[in-house]
C-alpha cells in the first residue's frame, strides 16, 4: 500500500557550507542516512577531526532520515539544537549513521499534516575508520510546514 511519503517528491538542500567540507553520503534511503565525513580539509592545527565538522556531520545524519519523507513543497527542516559530545580524537574519516523506524516515520508526518510541525531528537554515534565511536551528537530536529507562524 502506497503511503503519502511514498508518493510526494522530495529533494536534497544544497548548502554550500556543508559540501565545502567534503561531506559524502555513502547510504541513504527512506528514513536512513550514513555519511562519511573526510579527515582531509577538516583536521584542526593538531591533525584531529575539528569540531565543526562533527556539528555538520551529526546535523546531516540526523536531518537526512526526517527529510526523506517530506513534500518539500510543504514542509522544510530546522536544527533547533545540537550538543556534540567527545570521547576520543578522530585521526580517520569519521562515519555516522541514523534511523527512524517506519512508526516514528507516520507519527512525524500525522504531526505535520495535523500541527504543522514535527520534532524528534536524534541520538547519533560517530565512528572512525577503526570503527571507534569518537563521538556522539544529540540533535533535535523539527520540521516545519512552510505555513508555520512561529509558535511552539
Amino acid at each position: 500500500m502506497e503511503t503519502q511519503a511514498d508518493s510526494v517528491q522530495t529533494q536534497g538542500y544544497r548548502v554550500p557550507f556543508v559540501e565545502r567540507t567534503g561531506m559524502r553520503t555513502l547510504e541513504h534511503e527512506r528514513g536512513y542516512a550514513k555519511l562519511l565525513m573526510p579527515l582531509e580539509g577538516n583536521a584542526n592545527h593538531v591533525n584531529v577531526m575539528y569540531l565543526g565538522a562533527f556539528c555538520v556531520l551529526a546535523e546531516a545524519a540526523a536531518a537526512n532520515p526526517g527529510i526523506s519523507i517530506l513534500d518539500t513543497k510543504r514542509f522544510f527542516p530546522i536544527v533547533k539544537d545540537i550538543h556534540v559530545d567527545f570521547h576520543k580524537p578522530a585521526t580517520s574519516d569519521v562515519t555516522a549513521e541514523y534511523r527512524l523506524s517506519d512508526a516514528e516515520l507516520e507519527d512525524l508526518l500525522e504531526s505535520l499534516e495535523t500541527n504543522g510541525r514535527a520534532t524528534y531528537v536524534a541520538q547519533v554515534p560517530m565512528q572512525d575508520a577503526g570503527g571507534v565511536v569518537v563521538a556522539t551528537g544529540t540533535v533535535t530536529i523539527k520540521l516545519l510546514s512552510h505555513g508555520w507562524s512561529g509558535g511552539g
